[in-house]
């Protein structure tokens, strides 16, 4: 079988590389220059655990092509994937300009039966419009208009792809379903739970899924600031929460909010779609609304915590990505900290293991230094805001020798209160209340 993927970001990279995994040839087209001529050298455009073996690997086996056109391997393809970037235009909205744009692509080089599928966020109905704009062209009899939404964890996504909790297929014909349920034979041997359902509810899932997580983690980031003012601890009771099963423990990690380029977008496009169709969804609302004000939160955290009488104070910010385990940026509560930080006019200093570039493309002033220990150097607080893991073994003895006075604010809870105590800090974090 024959795969195309048009799109290599994030989503159309990793889905590549695994299909061709499985033994299928995938072409990934962008009509990006620069990231094809980097894939073909074996350069990764994005950091993603475990992406570049798979990516090499592939290359080598003959089995995995990148290139920017892709007019032939289109034309020759079984399957070709819709995984191009729906961003939120101002309304909130998701922008489908580079849909329809690839829709053309694949409508212009079609000449056999084929399967058009969307991997990419889109809003409820796309596949119905997309079916419509082939079908100018084409006789239906010749292609299926498909969804197959992904759910990558970004820091995880191969293992996510190849060990799915569900794959969703959303299919109004049986032609097109056979043909999809061939490629995922793979994964339907592995016993990877596939739930087949239409089209239009397949859309929708994946707005319910991110919407319910996001909405997930503002419960408990709203929790933490009741906790605060109850003296109660945050940690107790999302375990105590977590062991209900009805409820279950992922997710319940308060911090400075969600980022990413999923829970953000996803969220508001789906209050758009309800908005269009007549439906208020409150919950998902308060949501959005909540996320941005557990940045603000965090903000003054920061702030109540500087040393007093400390004129013109630098702040140390450990973590800039969105999450640990990637370089994106995207709607990131760190650099959300960050301008708000530089906007009271306090010095900051900046590290991350892996997303520094891309956050000098968001705030071109941003003070990115190249270790911790540059960040920690002569500031008198840090600031913890992104959970990578090389943060929870910081040596705090050395990080206090460097520092003008040791303050942590932890807004991750990824740090032994009583071991940075005994260091001699003076330790604050999420949800907690230290006498």
């Amino acid at each position: 079988m024959k795969v195309v993927v048009i799109g290599s970001g994030y989503v159309g990279l990793v889905t590549g590389a695994c299909l061709s995994d499985f033994g299928l040839n995938v072409t990934c087209v962008d009509v990006d220059k620069e990231k094809i001529a980097m894939l073909k050298r074996g350069e990764i455009p994005i950091y993603e655990p475990g992406l570049k073996e798979i990516v090499e690997k592939n290359q080598k086996a003959g089995r995995l092509f990148f290139e920017v056109k892709g007019d032939e391997p289109i034309s020759e393809a079984d399957v070709v994937f819709l995984a191009v970037g729906t961003p939120p235009k101002d309304d909130g909205s998701a922008e489908m300009k580079y849909i329809f744009s690839a829709v053309e692509t694949f409508s212009k080089n079609h000449k056999k039966y084929q399967v058009l599928v969307t991997k990419s966020t889109v809003p409820v109905g796309t596949g119905e419009r997309i079916e419509e704009i082939v079908a100018q062209e084409h006789s239906k009899e010749t292609f299926s208009v498909a969804s197959n939404p992904e759910f990558l964890r970004e820091g995880c996504a191969v293992s996510d792809f190849m060990n799915p909790d569900r794959i969703v297929i959303g299919c109004n014909d049986q032609k097109g379903l056979k043909v999809l349920l061939d490629l995922y034979e793979p994964m339907r041997k592995a016993n990877a739970p596939i739930l087949v359902t239409d089209r239009t509810s397949a859309e929708l899932i994946k707005y319910a899924s991110n919407a319910f997580l996001a909405v997930k983690i503002s419960f408990i980031n709203e929790m933490s600031r009741l906790a605060e003012k109850a003296k109660a601890d945050i940690s107790k009771i999302a375990l105590g929460m977590g062991m209900d099963k009805r409820i279950g423990p992922s997710f319940l990690l308060p911090g400075p909010g969600y980022g990413g380029s999923c829970f953000p977008k996803d969220t508001k496009a789906l209050l758009k779609i309800a908005s269009d169709f007549g439906v208020p969804l409150r919950i998902v609302e308060s949501s959005v609304i909540a996320n941005e004000e557990q940045a603000k939160f965090a903000v003054e955290k920061i702030v109540k915590n500087l040393p007093k009488n400390c004129e013109n104070p630098t702040i140390a910010i450990l973590g800039l990505a969105f999450k640990g385990g990637t370089d994106d940026v995207r709607e990131s509560p760190s650099l959300k900290i960050c301008k708000d930080l530089m906007e009271k006019g306090f010095k900051l200093k900046c590290y991350d293991p892996e997303a520094s570039v891309n956050a000098l493309k968001e705030i071109e002033s941003l003070n990115v230094v190249p270790s911790i220990m540059d960040a920690c150097k002569d500031s008198d607080i840090v600031v913890i805001a992104t959970e990578w893991n090389e943060f929870k073994t910081i040596d705090l003895k050395a990080v206090k020798e460097v520092m003008a006075t040791p303050v942590i604010v932890d807004l991750r809870n990824l740090l032994d209160r009583e071991k940075a105590i005994e260091e001699g800090f003076k330790y604050d974090s999420i949800g907690k209340v230290f006498e």
